[in-house]
Parts: C-alpha cells; sequence; structure tokens
C-alpha cells in the first residue's frame, strides 16, 4: 500500500552488505517480496541469521515469524542448515542512543528542559509485548537524567492516545518520535492526522518533495514531527548489534555449514542452455559483464543508464505512471532503462531485486526439492484478523485466484502450489494459469517465474470472501 515502508529495511542490508561481513545479504517481508517461505530460496549459506526488523517483541516476533519461517526455537536446524533467530532491534539497550539522537536532529538547539519528548507506537491488544519496547525506553530516558521536561509514551490504538498529545504535555515545545520501523502508512500518514498536523491523509513520503516543516504552530505549542526512528542510518548497527548478542547468548557454531554455489551456478547454466528471459527482462552478454534491458526496448537507444545491482530495486519500485508495484512479478515493469553489470555475482543480486527468489525457486524446481505451500495450509495457519480465510469454499478458491492472478493484468508467476495435499487447484482460470504463466509472449526460453505459495493480495481476497459467506450465514439463520 505504500512505497517506503520497505525501504529502510533495504537500506540497512546495503549498508551491512557492502560491509562484507557476512556472504548474502538479502530482505524478506509480510506484506512484500519475497516473503518469508520464499526467502530461503534466495541464499546458498548453510548458516542464516535472521534480524526482525520490528520495533516490539510482540505478536508478529513472537508468533507469526516463527510460524512462517518455520522455526521451533533460538537456533533451527532443517534442511541442511542452521538457522538463528535474533531478537527484534526495537528492544536493543542502542536504541536509546538513537531516540536522543532523533530528538535532537528535529528540534536543534531546543533546550530539553523545556521540551516534553514523546515516543509514539501503534498500540494493538494481540500482545500485551506490543508496547513494552516503548514503555522501556521511556523509563530509560525519564530516569536517565537526559534532562526533558518530560517523556511519554502514546499510541494510535491503545490509551494514552496520540490525538491527546496537548493534555499528557505541558513543556511548550513539544518532539514527537514515531517509533516505527519506516516513514510508512503509519508514521507518514496516519500521525500526522492525528496530531492535527494534517486534515486528512495525504500522499506517501517519496511522492513529496520534502518531509515536514518544524516547528509546526499548533495548539498553543511548538510542535517538532521527526522521521521514523527505523530510518536512522545507524539502525544497521543495531541489526549488527543483535547478531553479536545471540552469538554471546547462545554461543556461535564451531564449524558452521560450508556454503554452496548453487544459485551462481544454476544461473549460469541458464544462461548457457540460452536462458535469457526472466519476467520482463532480458539478459545480454557483454564483454566479462552483463546488459539487463525491458524486453521490449530490444536496441533501442537513449536508455537511463544504470550500473549498480541496487538500481534494479529502484527501477523496479514504480510503474510506468509513477505507481508503486508490490508485486513485483506484476507485467508492469517500467520501460527506457539500460543496467550494466560487471558480473554474474552483480546479475545474481540485480535478479533479486527484479524478482526476488525467482531464480532460486526455479533451480529447485529442476532439482525437484522445490516445496509448494498448499493454499488450505497457508488459509489454516493465518491468525488475528485473517483467522477465518480458511472458510471459503474450493470453487471460490479457484474464482480468486483466477481473478487474483491473471498473467495479462497481475501477475507473471506460473502456480505450482495446490488446493490442498490431495488436490489442484480447480477451474478453468487455474489451470490456464497453472499451464501459461511464467513465460513473456510465450518464450519457452525464459527462466521461469513460480508461485509456490500464496501471496497476501489473495488472503486478503479470501478473507472479504470469507467474510461474506459468514454474514449469509448469519442471515439465513
Amino acid at each position: 500500500m505504500n512505497p517506503d515502508s520497505s525501504t529502510p529495511t533495504h537500506q540497512h542490508a546495503d549498508s551491512i552488505r557492502q560491509r562484507r561481513l557476512f556472504r548474502e545479504v538479502v530482505c524478506c517481508f509480510w506484506k512484500e517480496e519475497p516473503n518469508m517461505r520464499e526467502v530461503f530460496e534466495s541464499v546458498d549459506s548453510r548458516e542464516i541469521y535472521i534480524v526482525p526488523n520490528f520495533i516490539s517483541e510482540g505478536y508478529f516476533c513472537q508468533q507469526v515469524l516463527p510460524r512462517e519461517l518455520r522455526l521451533n526455537g533460538p537456533t533451527t536446524q532443517r534442511d541442511g542448515r542452521i538457522i538463528h533467530y535474533c531478537d527484534p532491534v526495537g528492544i536493543h539497550p542502542n536504541m536509546t542512543k538513537l531516540l536522543l539522537q532523533r530528538a535532537d536532529e528535529v528540534a536543534p538547539g531546543v533546550p530539553r528542559g523545556e521540551t516534553s519528548l514523546v515516543i509514539v507506537g501503534h498500540g494493538t491488544s494481540l500482545n500485551e509485548n506490543s508496547t513494552k519496547a516503548i514503555q522501556d525506553q521511556v523509563k530509560l530516558i525519564r530516569e536517565g537524567g537526559y534532562g526533558f521536561a518530560e517523556v511519554v509514551d502514546a499510541y494510535m490504538e491503545e490509551a494514552p492516545f496520540v490525538a491527546e498529545w496537548d493534555k499528557l504535555t505541558t513543556a511548550p515545545n513539544v518532539v514527537v518520535v514515531p517509533f516505527f520501523i519506516a516513514d510508512g502508512l503509519h508514521s507518514f500518514q496516519d500521525i500526522p492526522v492525528l496530531l492535527g498536523i494534517e486534515q486528512e491523509v495525504g500522499k506517501a513520503l517519496s511522492q513529496m518533495d520534502v518531509f515536514r516543516h518544524n516547528p509546526i504552530p499548533l495548539r498553543d505549542r511548538q510542535l517538532y514531527y521527526s522521521s521514523a526512528i527505523g530510518t536512522a542510518p545507524l539502525m544497521a548497527d543495531v541489526i549488527l548489534d543483535q547478531v553479536h548478542d545471540f552469538d554471546a547468548k547462545h554461543g556461535k557454531a564451531e564449524t558452521p555449514p560450508t556454503p554452496g554455489a548453487e544459485l551462481l551456478g544454476a544461473l549460469t547454466r541458464c544462461l548457457n542452455a540460452g536462458r535469457d528471459v526472466i519476467g520482463q527482462v532480458r539478459i545480454s552478454k557483454a564483454g566479462k559483464g552483463y546488459v539487463l534491458r525491458h524486453i521490449e526496448d530490444g536496441t533501442a537507444t537513449g536508455l537511463e543508464p544504470f550500473s549498480k545491482p541496487e538500481d534494479a530495486r529502484e527501477i523496479a519500485r514504480n510503474d510506468a505512471a509513477g505507481e508503486f508495484r508490490p508485486i513485483k512479478t506484476a507485467p508492469s515493469l517500467k520501460r527506457g532503462w539500460q543496467l550494466d553489470l560487471a558480473d554474474i555475482g552483480e546479475l545474481q543480486l540485480a535478479l533479486e531485486f527484479f524478482y526476488p527468489a525467482a531464480v532460486g525457486m526455479a533451480m529447485a524446481l529442476e532439482s525437484n526439492t522445490l516445496t509448494p505451500v498448499p493454499l488450505r495450509d497457508l488459509l489454516g495457519r493465518q491468525t488475528g484478523m485473517y483467522r477465518f480465510v480458511n472458510g471459503i469454499t474450493d470453487e471460490q478458491a479457484g474464482e480468486i485466484i483466477g481473478k487474483c492472478c491473471d498473467t495479462g493484468t497481475k501477475c507473471l508467476r506460473r502456480i505450482v502450489f495446490p488446493l490442498d495435499d490431495h488436490q489442484a487447484l480447480g477451474g478453468t482460470a487455474c489451470a490456464k494459469l497453472g499451464s501459461e504463466a511464467g513465460h513473456v509472449a510465450g518464450q519457452s526460453h525464459a527462466i521461469p517465474l513460480l508461485c509456490m505459495e500464496a501471496c497476501n493480495h489473495i488472503v486478503s481476497y479470501a478473507r472479504k470472501v470469507a467474510r461474506e459467506n459468514h454474514e449469509k450465514k448469519a442471515a439465513e439463520v
């Protein structure tokens, strides 16, 4: 829904990758690609550290992530891999330093003794730990002698409410720091309305020229509103701190498994076999390097030049009209660019940004090791507001897939997941998606784009249909 939600996570990953501390650094997301089941197809490493880029040790970190990533404790051994599950970044002690730094940056020269600091979170009833990280930080700053007139916590959806910030504070200056990972839907669009800065939800951060002009005269105070704490560049160091702390707490494996090079090998084999198209991208050899272009640009001249693997992420971010592309396999990749890459390693990384986990899934399918997730299994493990989604009928499941996954307008992936352990997805639309998708314009030499598990768009649509089923039954009763 918001193009900025995943940006800080990618930026921190870029920073860590550039330090060459790890063999591979990749991201996965709950609502974007690659998802938490696919991401293991994106890496060759046999020892993996997972650091939740989440603010609190609540519902998602304690229930959703372990479930989706198939973890059974601090360290999980599965499929020849050792997977370490670290604490979320938001509970690390160094977050206090980032909060103080952000408060000073947003209100330079303003005396702390004349300033109230408000740390804002989401708030939820799903897990009592969801607010603990913020409350801990408020206590540390309040009792740490940092000089603020007062330090308070406030929330979007539970008391004390951020909308009542002027009643919660007394100082003439009020600094509000969103304790969020990104300047996404909440911190940049929802909270400004709750504060009274805006009358209605505005455009996303990336679609505006400036962040905000501080101070903002409001309710007889001077209000200073900062960007989300998770956007601070030093968050990359907090991520690394959590890896270090995991080893200190649990001990590091003395003889980690030897990493392979299966992904590079698979990509090399594909190119040698003449499979030079993936989705809407054509791959061409150029000396020791490679050139990527949109397949419809052919030999066109005057294309916008790019030269870094990370540029692929920005090219794929929006469509030609400037609209955000939450599904990277949508047939809406914009034209007019050329990406020159130095070697096969840069090519692999760039393709991960264009089509996350695609090369790994194609390799796994060929080696018969891909494990598709039946739709009923996916729907059955949903919780919270999605816990009733498995109430759709088999026929409705086929209809939903047909509407959400049309290869001409919605997604280029070829569906390989079944309905359940005993039957394939039904319906004419699903049969077509299973047999034709993954190839562009009928090109049989393409590296296929596979769908091993239904995406969140399907889950959301299923929730809507399941709710309608429930309301219909209730009306009949």
